[in-house]
């Protein structure tokens, strides 16, 4: 499908490129539905994080039409921005390897802060990083176009891809996976889904219209309803912002701080399902499942689905999860009764 440009006009796109194997699973949750007093076929998991490619994750999607549109383009490198943990990057990153592509990752800060998470997956896909101090988002912005610059100037065709793989076309990624849930589950009530960059709400709002899609705001974008709308309209034709739904009470300290919410949903999703959740995109967006339910939004008799859009791997960088979660391990046999 072709995608709308700002006035309108439909454009043709790039044929995306193959990434991984589709449809992803969509797994039954009713040891965590009963937790939260919904009955047992009232809440799915949509297994996002079991994609294949490089630890698995949403942006795998993006990077299909993403990537499809640079070759197309004839690149044979890859730059892209985000931050060091970044799941995208490290995604980015694993396309490059798969497809024999040179990848440059553009991070704020200087090297030598962390070696963990997903820069250990960064080095081990063969990515370069380009380091850039102390910079803003429009400053991050403003290195990656000069190292794309310089790039071209040694003889290289980078193409840069957008933070997050988040524009119109990266978003198609998830306007097929919005079709792609409703063949697996046609009676689907509500998707719950964190919005980082904004493409992977933009293409489900696309597929499955703004009132089945509850966005949970991680703190990554200063207005993430305008980022949103501004891509599902490119997708629809419409404007849809008014009709959003985000809500902004899991954000906390800020992205990439972990909330006391946040981690109680990472401990309740791994000790009823057995489900890892990252404590920055997916922790908070079930942190936000968690309020609705409360508040009656996810209620019993309605079909809720969980988008587990990844991140594994950003749990191990991120050391305040580390930290608090391995001071809750317990210890066997208890020093206050009999071992069984």
């Amino acid at each position: 499908m072709p995608v709308r440009s700002e006035r309108g006009t439909r454009v043709p796109a790039a044929p995306p490129t193959s990434l991984a194997g589709w449809p992803t699973p969509l797994e039954k949750a009713p040891r965590l539905a009963a937790a939260l007093g919904l009955r047992e076929d009232d809440l799915w998991i949509k297994r996002d994080d079991l994609i294949g490619l490089g630890a698995g994750g949403n942006k795998v999607r993006k990077l299909e039409y993403t990537v499809g549109a640079a070759l197309a383009a004839g690149a044979d490198t890859l730059v892209t921005v985000g931050a060091p943990q970044s799941n995208h990057a490290r995604l980015t990153a694993a396309a490059g390897a798969r497809l024999g592509l040179d990848v440059v990752l553009v991070f704020p800060g200087r090297p030598g802060a962390s070696r963990s998470g997903n820069l250990v997956l960064d080095a081990l896909f063969g990515a370069r990083v380009h380091w850039a101090g102390d910079v803003d988002l429009a400053g991050l912005a403003a290195t990656a176009e000069e190292t794309v610059a310089a790039l071209r100037r040694r003889g290289a065709r980078p193409e840069l891809i957008p933070f997050g793989g988040s524009n119109a076309v990266g978003a198609r990624g998830y306007e097929q996976a919005g079709r792609e849930l409703l063949a697996q589950v046609p009676s689907l009530d509500l998707a719950v889904v964190a919005v980082g960059s904004g493409g992977t709400m933009a293409g489900l709002v696309a597929a499955l219209g703004a009132d089945r899609v509850l966005g949970v705001d991680t703190g990554a974008m200063e207005e993430p309803a305008a980022a949103v709308a501004a891509m599902a309209g490119e997708l629809t034709g419409s404007d849809v912002r008014d009709r959003l739904r985000i809500r902004s009470d899991q954000v906390g300290a800020g992205y990439g701080r972990l909330t006391a919410s946040t981690a109680a949903a990472l401990r309740l999703a791994a000790r009823t399902e057995g489900i890892v959740l990252d404590p920055v995109y997916t922790g908070r967006a079930m942190a936000g499942l968690l309020a609705a339910a409360e508040e009656g939004i996810v209620a019993p008799g309605r079909t809720t689905v969980f988008w587990h859009t990844g991140g594994l791997p950003g749990l191990f960088g991120h050391a305040e999860a580390v930290g608090l979660l391995d001071g809750s391990l317990p210890v066997f046999p208890p020093e206050d009764g009999p071992a069984h």
